[in-house]
């Protein structure tokens, strides 16, 4: 089943009930006409609060190694390269209600620490920010108690956003699976 509507279309594909696919779509004369009225509008800033639930274990697997290197291993990992579709919830239980997905690349980038480059398109699918997202590039130093990453832009509602997203684990396991607070500050308009 899918759901299409013109003008501003807002699309949900589903297949076996599974809903995969968000957005808010535009042509391009849409978007050319909304840029033309960005001098009446108000700047906002909104803030966000969910879980980044990083599952690389079990049987089903939300990040997965897409690379490695071939002759050099490093205890950092440095060189790996993780490919992502983690769920975004409301609470930190793995049963809370889903906000939305990560999806996007995280690679083990430095040599001496735990740091990760991290390329996320947080891709939202409930309530005001249904079909939006938020895009995320910056530097993860996953063993500090928070990590400040850049939001460098957005789609839909968080048209021209910029910000700050705060992220501290919330708790992690042996096989390498994260759940990871995040506190998102965005300026759009």
């Amino acid at each position: 089943m899918a759901k299409f509507y013109i003008g501003l279309t807002l699309c949900s594909i589903v297949l076996m009930g599974q809903s995969f696919v968000h957005c808010i779509d535009q042509d391009p004369l849409a978007v050319e006409d909304w840029f033309k009225g960005m001098n009446t509008m108000k700047e906002k800033i909104t803030k966000l609060h969910f879980y980044f639930h990083d599952i690389v274990s079990g049987k089903s697997p939300t990040a997965m190694r897409v690379a490695q290197p071939t002759s050099y291993t490093s205890l950092t990992g440095f060189g790996n390269v993780v490919m992502a579709d983690d769920a975004l919830t409301a609470g930190p239980e793995p049963n809370s209600t889903i906000v939305g997905r990560a999806q996007g690349i995280y690679a083990s980038a430095s040599m001496v620490d735990l740091g990760f480059l991290m390329t996320m398109n947080l891709a939202f699918s409930d309530g005001d920010f249904n079909g939006s997202s938020l895009s995320l590039l910056g530097r993860n130093p996953v063993l500090h108690e928070y990590r400040e990453m850049p939001i460098v832009g957005g789609s839909g509602v968080f048209r021209m956003a910029r910000g700050i997203a705060t992220a501290k684990t919330y708790s992690f396991n042996l096989l390498g699976d994260a759940v990871v607070e995040y506190n998102v500050i965005v300026s759009h308009y």
